[in-house]
């Protein structure tokens, strides 16, 4: 007879998800109640103020979808992009790739500005390809890059559809709650992030947030939204203002408390000391991974601090340490994708799993890993290296 499953404990500090504080898993065993129960239609409003003091705006139409990461990017498109539109879309990793795919799905056509994995959105290119064509729908790029850690200039980038009479379609799916984001600042038409990353809650929810510029969109297409589920026009009379709402579809109540703890977390911590910690952790991780004689992939000045693309050592086995770090240490690192599979690892420092606790651990686990496979790395630095950057 099949038994309860009891999973492993495990210290996450791959691509996501991250480890969960014990607080949010613990607001998931809350008692269920009705998606419509007056409480619990109080504690969304909670959740979406919250949601707008993290995106840093003012957009009414901000909201969790019930769905993950994937779900919000397809939010994003469904709702913008019809047949013949056209959509530039930047590609410098896999989660660009993704972006493209929607756009063709749904119609429109893409004109792919591709950068070197692990560089950042060239932003030339960007401005050459909006010179080159005229009316232009979107623009689509990824913040943060999870493939290869790269951060990308929002800003810039959201100046220059504005300049073009564009729309800024945003995946801050890995940014969000780790390094700044500013919607209404750099003025983003549309966003999408993801609770497993920096927010540290399960996966399964997908923050998003819609410009009035492209509630305007929404709402003056040619065509029907080719998705009921995700049609932003049917669902804000579920997630829209105050008083009675109208049933779209059974909310995920447990996950939702999550996410409502989660939030109540990062703003009892503060959302610029969320962001100023997962620099300095960040720090030392690179310190210690640096002094062993590792190194990144991103250059320093666009590296994201919460994910650290690091170049495999030659000669070392990939899969071997990380099923070692697995069993040995019950530490996950992540794998590279794509073209850099076999060739990086991608250690997290995301939520609650950026700590100096796990910044100890991961340098201890993989130079004692790697010290067993008697890889090319310094032996016995990388603790001091990391504990000098933690005195600063």
């Amino acid at each position: 007879m099949t038994t309860s499953f009891h999973p492993p404990v495990r210290t996450l500090m791959g691509p996501g998800p991250s480890d969960v504080s014990p607080r949010v898993l613990s607001a998931m065993s809350r008692p269920t109640i009705g998606h419509l129960d007056p409480e619990f239609i109080r504690m969304m409003d909670e959740v979406k103020g919250m949601l707008k003091r993290l995106f840093k705006t003012e957009n009414e139409l901000t909201m969790p979808v019930s769905a993950p990461g994937s779900a919000g990017m397809e939010a994003c498109f469904v709702n913008l992009v019809e047949p013949g539109d056209k959509v530039i879309v930047c590609q410098n990793g896999v989660f660009g790739g993704r972006m493209k795919e929607n756009v063709q799905r749904f119609g429109g056509e893409c004109i792919l500005i591709e950068d070197e994995w692990g560089k950042p959105v060239d932003i030339e290119k960007v401005k050459a390809a909006f010179a080159e064509n005229t009316d232009v729908k979107a623009l689509a790029f990824v913040h943060a890059e999870t493939s290869t850690g790269v951060r990308s200039d929002a800003k810039a980038l959201c100046e220059l559809a504005r300049n073009n009479g564009a729309l800024a379609i945003v995946d801050a799916v890995t940014s969000l709650g780790g390094i700044e984001v500013d919607v209404d600042g750099w003025g983003v038409d549309a966003i999408y992030s993801g609770t497993q990353k920096c927010l540290s809650c399960p996966p399964g929810i997908s923050p998003v947030s819609f410009s009035e510029k492209a509630v305007e969109a929404v709402k003056n297409r040619k065509t029907p939204v080719p998705s009921w589920f995700l049609d932003k026009n049917l669902v804000m009379g579920y997630w829209g203002g105050s008083g009675k709402r109208a049933y779209h579809h059974t909310a995920p109540v447990n996950s939702l408390y999550a996410l409502h703890e989660a939030l109540v977390i990062l703003e009892e911590e503060g959302l610029e000391n969320a962001w100023k910690r997962h620099e300095k952790y960040h720090r030392a991780l690179k310190a210690g991974l640096e002094a062993m004689g590792i190194s990144f992939l991103v250059d320093e000045e666009s590296r994201l601090p919460q994910l650290n693309s690091v170049v495999i050592p030659e000669g070392v086995d990939d899969a071997a340490v990380r099923t070692a770090l697995l069993q040995n240490y019950s530490l996950e690192i992540g794998a590279g994708l794509g073209a850099l599979a076999g060739k990086v690892w991608r250690i997290g420092l995301m939520g609650t799993a950026c700590s100096q606790r796990n910044v100890m651990l991961c340098l201890d686990a993989l130079e004692n890993t790697l010290a067993g496979m008697n890889a090319p790395i310094n032996i016995g630095v990388a603790a001091q290296a990391a504990a000098a950057v933690l005195a600063e």
